[in-house]
């Protein structure tokens, strides 16, 4: 997994005005290294924490009573890769293109037994197609039975606009099952253009989708277990 770098530095400041400066809102957006800032007299220093991709945290050291500046500690959230043992997960698998589905849930039982899943905690649900996956899915989620379902499908472009609604439904019904659910619901529907994009997905040179799908559902459902259980 990629890793996100963190800088932290202090920004002296001489004092200017009695206004922070709005240009620095803009320096944050796009991730500079150095940040210029016109902040009130009485501040002494500020602590910052920049993150490359993941925006900043900002938090106040040492400033003299009165000041307008109102900065706190800011709460990260994330899911842990550690281990998924004990979580439940459901496959919902199209069977149509199972040349290819197939192998994306090889590569997605293999990832989940590998942070000890057990077998008995993995339910395969087959759907003829891409189509139909959504429905499915938001039916199981609303089970409660599952931390996390993953959606494993393929779509191939052919010679006609079938290809554009079947894409547009699967991925708006896999959106659609987790909102509505409450569970988290991931996206595993490789669209390719060719047949041997399809296969270059499935154990070629761009690795196996279904195996990086397990991942984000062992993550996504370490998240709403430990931080983001919905009350019942």
């Amino acid at each position: 997994m990629a890793t996100t770098a963190f800088l932290e530095f202090t920004v002296v400041v001489r004092p200017q005005s009695n206004f922070v400066n709005t240009s620095y809102l803009q320096q944050l957006h796009s991730h500079r290294p150095f940040l210029s800032l016109s902040i009130p007299k009485s501040a002494a220093a500020l602590s910052f924490t920049q993150s490359q991709g993941f925006g900043c945290a900002i938090e106040r050291q040492q400033c003299d009573r009165g000041d307008f500046v109102q900065l706190s500690a800011v709460r990260e959230l994330a899911g842990s890769l550690i281990s998924a043992q004990g979580h439940r997960f459901a496959i919902v698998v199209a069977r149509f293109n199972d040349l290819i589905t197939k192998k994306l849930l090889e590569g997605a039982l293999n990832t989940f037994k590998s942070y000890s899943v057990r077998e008995e905690d993995i339910d395969v649900v087959w759907v003829p197609g891409s189509f139909e996956i959504g429905v499915a899915a938001q039916q199981l989620g609303k089970s409660r039975k599952y931390q996390s379902i993953l959606c494993i499908g393929a779509v191939i472009r052919g010679d006609t606009s079938h290809y554009d609604a079947v894409v547009n439904a699967a991925t708006s019904g896999v959106l659609s099952a987790g909102l509505n659910s409450g569970t988290p619901c991931i996206f595993g529907v490789l669209t390719c253009d060719t047949l041997e994009q399809a296969f270059d997905r499935v154990g070629g040179k761009a690795g196996n989708k279904g195996a990086e799908a397990a991942l984000t559902a062992i993550e996504m459902a370490s998240l709403f277990e430990h931080h983001l259980k919905p009350l019942q």
